[in-house]
């Protein structure tokens, strides 16, 4: 069936807010979703919060009000759970924009995953699950537009009336399984998610690929990043909307010096070397110029190294982590991360205790496989003889 019209109750103004947190504070559970505007605009920010209980939907206008502080103890409180799907983004909005921690998290796509479920998506597991088709046509528009039309107050109504109905179904086959704590370990990690802080180096430091570049590409790639920041402050746009990653890169690898050259780039449009060709060229122009001695290089990152030993056991824990993902009916990579596996390969640990010292290996991991990967290891014949670095300290 179609989602159906649901009636909601529009915050605009504090006297309504700090009633409507009054009676939350009374909920065993809410749904939270949020609507942003980072598609259109240069620094994102939310736009919309929804939240529904049993009986009630609840659409905060965080654009009509100067303080929205009488959520902050809703969102803290340990007795109130906090459903959500796909949280990551939203915890880190929340705590950007407002101060907002949540506590008592459940996302539904983590315990989606958990139960084995292969598409993860919201509409499909409501149209898997609920029955219920729910239409995605407004999740690029922008929400930062006044006033809201009620088609898209509606439709932000949908991403939460029917959560906490799959919340409840979802746990309760997790409990079935004996993994409801599993994915309440997960959300709490999830929950001190927190945006990254501005960065105060290159930007190309945060450019995926730059690490494979030489010192004049780099020179390049950061003149091109500079530029595009500079107008997409001036434009209030999102930086991708100035220009996109591709032809970023492509420039800085084939470094053009002429019109012609910018021409060539694939994914320039012409309305861009239009508007932006000349500047682009001068740029390129001015990091061609740079002397040997002030190119940029990238930093080397300090990693753990692999040695032969390492990589053997790494081999074998993901051969195990592939048979156990199969018998448990989850993807492997929630067995263990390649990174987890990683780690545990390079300290090789002999018991429970070590294993505790390694960090991002959570508590239900230690409790369901510690003793199976400890075995594992001691007969692999890759034996570490290396100690656990002391500054490396237990999980909490």
């Amino acid at each position: 069936m179609s989602a159906k019209q649901s009636s909601y109750l529009l915050v605009e103004d504090e006297h309504s807010l700090g009633r409507m947190a009054v009676k939350l504070k009374d909920e065993p559970a809410i749904a939270v979703d949020l609507e942003a505007d980072s598609l259109f605009h240069y620094q994102e920010k939310v736009c919309l919060i929804q939240i529904s209980t049993p009986l009630q939907n609840i659409l905060v206008d965080p654009l009509a009000l100067h303080d929205l502080s009488p959520l902050s103890p809703v969102f803290a409180d340990h007795q109130i759970q906090k459903v959500f799907h796909g949280a990551d983004n939203d915890i880190r909005s929340l705590h950007r924009d407002f101060g907002i921690e949540v506590n008592a998290l459940f996302d539904t796509q983590i315990a989606a995953r958990f139960v084995g479920s292969t598409e993860t998506g919201l509409a499909t597991l409501l149209k898997e699950r609920l029955g219920v088709l729910v239409d995605k046509k407004y999740q690029k528009k922008d929400w930062s537009k006044r006033p809201l039309p009620p088609a898209m107050l509606d439709y932000a109504v949908q991403d939460t009336v029917h959560l906490l109905r799959l919340s409840r179904m979802l746990e309760k086959e997790l409990l079935a399984k004996n993994r409801l704590l599993w994915v309440k370990e997960e959300c709490g990690v999830l929950s001190k998610v927190r945006q990254d802080p501005p960065g105060n180096g290159p930007f190309f430091l945060r450019f995926k690929g730059a690490s494979r570049l030489d010192g004049r590409s780099l020179a390049v790639l950061e003149s091109m990043l500079q530029l595009r920041d500079k107008a997409a402050r001036r434009r209030n746009l999102p930086p991708f909307k100035v220009l996109g990653n591709a032809p970023i890169m492509e420039i800085a690898t084939k470094k053009p010096r002429s019109e012609a050259e910018l021409v060539s780039i694939k994914g320039l449009s012409a309305g861009q070397v239009r508007t932006l060709g000349n500047s682009i060229l001068r740029w390129i122009e001015k990091a061609m110029s740079l002397p040997e001695d002030n190119l940029p290089a990238f930093p080397k990152r300090k990693r753990q190294q692999m040695d032969a030993k390492s990589s053997g056991r790494a081999k074998v824990l993901k051969s195990w982590r592939s048979r156990r993902a199969k018998e448990m009916g989850v993807d492997p990579s929630l067995i263990c991360t390649n990174a987890q596996i990683q780690s545990i390969a390079i300290i090789s640990p002999k018991g429970q205790e070590e294993l505790a010292r390694i960090p991002g290996v959570r508590a239900w991991q230690r409790k369901l496989f510690g003793d199976e990967i400890c075995a594992l290891l001691q007969g692999t014949g890759f034996l570490s003889s290396s100690p656990l670095p002391l500054e490396q300290k237990p999980n909490p």
